[in-house]
């Protein structure tokens, strides 16, 4: 009884001894300290991962200079930096034509062309930003007036470039070219445009994300300017993959088979001299001359090489002609007779009924879609008072009402009155249909298909937007800077300070419990060997 009794007064204070240790103030200390450790640890990386902020790269700026053959617009673009499935989110912010003529009207004297750059380019500085101007690429694309002064002097259009190359490359801008395009390129960068602005290639959802829009269709560009004219389209399946016409477009991780072909010497302004040329051609007396669809009582005078010296007139150019010699023509204002005329211009027996033709023997696959009709189609449809889209019939009738006018009507007709533009909207509007119904087969039921269109939003349908938005693909993306909440040197510090503690706090109360662990075992032996005796 007296040894029960011994064992069980010294095991009593062993065991509160074993609940000191483990209970004591550094245990207590250590704890909190690693519940602290582990409440900061997951706190900031929590605060560093869902608090950063996304600040994009900002903006970038593209400068093209659109030179045509009758004039030549600086259009100035911005895009995000970071960009959309490689290629630029890209939107115009400013437009300013230049004064005069097109470049390739100084041929002769090509020194005197920077001098009509000077006013647009002064006004662009403003518009770009002056820490960006040495990053903001420019590019000129000449188009059909420089591609005939090239067939037709070479010389002359180098030294063109070369003193627009001089100018640019004194300018605080990155100068990346003067360059002649090619009619194809033309229509594929029109074809881009007209897609882009009506947000068939783009469009934002919900979150304010760029995606591809389900199940939209792209549309055709019909583009006229004044030395050629341009058809681009998607074309459909059974389509002649061996002709020239027919390319791989890729845009925004897609890829389009499409049709395109420029028509040189058929832009309005060379038609129209193809035109007189025709009459000229046809008239048994030299002067005066007949235009049955230049307005009744309008009578105008040209020199013979105003006619004759173009290279799309040089196969109807008369043996022997003096340049200077001046023709007078009287307008009639027949409508019946500009229609039957304008018609022999092209040569429509070319495609032998061939559906997949359009004239003077160019193949071109079936049309299929919606269309839009921009530049010299929409300023022509709106002398007409015509825009968006309309019947057949309609472009008919107001083209005949139009067209018997007198000209001392016209200017209460038309908002904008220019002679040299007034006087041929007849030509033109003739031009136009026969282009459309019996060149590219547009019918009654296909032609308002056609919307005519300038621009859509603050932007122009021009190829030099899709030539920007091409160029983009190849210039390298931005990555978005992103703000953290804590700064990286900080936020490591931290993070260190905090793990080593945890980690020292765990290994303490580990050694503390092997302690305690190691006592109770020596107490339990120390017990075992009281109870046998």
């Amino acid at each position: 009884m007296g040894d029960k009794m011994f064992t069980v007064l010294t095991r009593q204070p062993c065991e509160q001894a074993g609940f000191k240790a483990l209970y004591r103030t550094p245990t207590i200390i250590a704890l909190v300290v690693l519940l602290v450790s582990i409440v900061v640890l997951v706190s900031i990386t929590v605060i560093q991962i869902h608090k950063q902020e996304v600040l994009p790269p900002g903006l970038k700026y593209g400068i093209v200079l659109d030179a045509g053959s009758s004039r030549t617009t600086v259009y100035v673009y911005q895009w995000p930096a970071e960009k959309e499935n490689n290629t630029g989110v890209v939107s115009q912010t400013f437009k300013c034509s230049v004064k005069g003529s097109g470049i390739s009207s100084y041929g002769n004297n090509p020194q005197d062309v920077p001098k009509a750059f000077e006013d647009c380019m002064q006004k662009v500085k403003g518009q770009v930003p002056s820490h960006l101007h040495g990053s903001t690429p420019i590019h000129l694309g000449a188009t059909a007036g420089m591609r005939l002064l090239r067939l037709q002097n070479e010389t002359a259009a180098n030294e063109v470039l070369e003193s627009i190359q001089n100018y640019f490359e004194s300018q605080p801008f990155d100068f990346r070219g003067a360059q002649i395009i090619s009619g194809q390129e033309e229509g594929v960068y029109g074809w881009i445009t007209a897609n882009y602005l009506m947000g068939n290639f783009l469009e934002k959802n919900l979150w304010h994300m760029w995606v591809h829009p389900h199940g939209v269709e792209t549309i055709g560009a019909l583009d006229l300017g004044g030395a050629s004219t341009q058809i681009s389209f998607v074309a459909g399946e059974k389509v002649d993959l061996n002709t020239s016409d027919i390319m791989q477009v890729s845009l925004y991780g897609y890829v389009y088979t499409l049709y395109t072909h420029s028509f040189q010497c058929y832009g309005r302004n060379e038609a129209e001299k193809k035109f007189l040329a025709m009459l000229l051609q046809n008239s048994p007396t030299k002067t005066p001359l007949t235009n049955p669809c230049y307005p009744r009582d309008y009578s105008t005078s040209f020199t013979m090489g105003h006619v004759f010296d173009s290279l799309c007139t040089a196969d109807q150019r008369p043996e022997r002609y003096n340049p200077d010699d001046i023709i007078t023509f009287e307008g009639t204002g027949d409508a019946s007779l500009c229609n039957a005329k304008v018609a022999s211009l092209f040569d429509f027996k070319a495609c032998r009924d061939q559906e997949t033709c359009s004239f003077d023997g160019v193949y071109q696959p079936k049309i299929k879609g919606p269309f839009v009709a921009f530049a010299g189609f929409y300023y022509t449809a709106s002398a007409l008072n015509l825009s968006g889209s309309f019947s057949l019939d309609t472009f008919n009738s107001s083209t005949w009402n139009f067209c018997s006018q007198n000209w001392s009507e016209l200017p209460l007709l038309l908002p904008k009155f220019d002679e040299v533009y007034a006087r041929s909207y007849c030509f033109s509007a003739n031009y136009i249909y026969h282009l459309f119904v019996n060149g590219y087969k547009f019918t009654e039921e296909t032609w308002p298909q056609i919307q005519f269109k300038k621009e859509v939003g603050n932007s122009s349908i021009a190829w030099s937007l899709g030539y920007m938005l091409s160029l983009t693909n190849q210039i390298p993306a931005e990555s978005p800077l992103i703000r953290l909440p804590i700064e990286p040197p900080i936020f490591v510090g931290i993070l260190a300070f905090f793990t080593a503690a945890a980690l020292l706090c765990l290994a303490f109360l580990a050694y503390l419990c092997s302690a305690s662990r190691k006592k109770r075992r020596s107490e339990h032996a120390f017990d075992q060997a009281v109870d046998s005796e």
